[in-house]
């Protein structure tokens, strides 16, 4: 269970998204948390899982491929015991194959192929630190589709 208060309110900004389809609602709940938590320079965890969620919300491919590089600079900075202090069940390894496959995404969306591939590849190496729970499902089932988009050209 989440017990870190910065967390569960980006989780809240999530769930305006995800559940209500409040994007742009969400998008300013980020955007005052990122203040708050100092940007970039905030702690690693806050800044990742907030760069992470706050590319969902963009309207821009080129920003959401900002903020998908900010979750992935913040993750190398993570401790498995500074996740685990805070709540989260998935091990720092588990964060990775989503973040490469939003960051392969990006790079399918902007036409630029080997990048995508580059990044899903990464994703896929990385998949075995995931569980076999709804999230792990979830990513993998992303994993699967970008794998057949970038097959089928």
């Amino acid at each position: 269970m989440i017990t870190d208060a910065t967390l569960t309110r980006i989780n809240q900004g999530v769930q305006l998204h995800h559940q209500q389809g409040q994007r742009d609602a969400a998008r300013d709940v980020f955007a005052r948390i990122w203040d708050e938590i100092g940007g970039e320079r905030g702690d690693p965890l806050h800044v990742c899982v907030l760069a992470h969620a706050m590319a969902d919300v963009q309207d821009d491919v080129h920003q959401e491929l900002l903020w998908d590089q900010r979750a992935l600079a913040a993750a190398d900075a993570l401790s498995d015991a500074r996740v685990a202090e805070a709540g989260v069940t998935v091990p720092v390894a588990g964060l990775y194959p989503s973040l490469h496959l939003n960051l392969a995404e990006c790079h399918r969306k902007l036409g630029d192929l080997d990048r995508a591939r580059e990044h899903l590849q990464r994703a896929q190496a990385g998949i075995g630190a995931l569980g076999d729970d709804e999230y792990g499902r979830l990513i993998k089932g992303g994993l699967d589709r970008l794998t057949q988009q970038l097959a089928s050209g």
